[in-house]
């Protein structure tokens, strides 16, 4: 497991003599560097979608759950509430390593329900066009990109022990998507 984890957080090497400078990190990763909100990463989940597909929509609102542990999120069809798992949030909390690691999570999982949201219903697709718009965004060595190209359980196997529920309790988060909501939901 520890060797998994190593993979997924090493970067191949860069600089060496005769080649080209590593690139400078995008915009998109900027924001997942640092302590972030929910509001702050679906701004990015929002902005990288609508610059590599062209597609967007506004007005979505996200809540947190206690749902069972191999579930990650849902978003229900013709609905505007994406519903995250609290329990793999507070468990990735306790194991990343740094706020990107955290952040890379919480996007990869936001921007696989907002994909959901904007038609693509089928699972197999959405975890295609999630790991392409990720890569397009940030680029294939970063976080976010291994996380969505790769099986979030299998890189963090902890992630099957987490605290779980029947998905009973939801608390809404407020200010959430506050760039397509803030004229009439504050």
């Amino acid at each position: 497991m520890r060797l998994a984890l190593e993979a997924l957080r090493s970067s191949p090497p860069r600089g060496s003599a005769g080649r080209a400078p590593a690139p400078l990190p995008s915009p998109f990763a900027r924001t997942l560097d640092g302590p972030a909100d929910y509001d702050a990463i679906f701004r990015v989940v929002r902005d990288a979608v609508r610059q590599v597909l062209g597609i967007e929509r506004p007005g979505l609102g996200l809540g947190l759950s206690n749902l069972p542990p191999q579930l990650g999120a849902y978003w229900q069809v013709t609905g505007n509430l994406i519903v995250m798992n609290e329990g793999l949030v507070e468990a990735m909390k306790v194991h990343a390593e740094s706020p990107t690691e955290l952040n890379s999570f919480v996007y990869v999982i936001l921007a696989h329900e907002y994909l959901h949201s904007l038609g693509y219903l089928d699972e197999r697709s959405v975890r295609e066009v999630t790991a392409r718009v990720t890569r397009s965004a940030f680029g294939p060595d970063h976080l976010a990109t291994r996380m969505a190209e790769g099986d979030l359980w299998r890189l963090y196997p902890f992630l099957a022990y987490a605290p779980g529920g029947n998905g009973r309790r939801l608390k809404v988060v407020t200010k959430f998507d506050l760039d397509t909501t803030d004229r009439y939901i504050r």
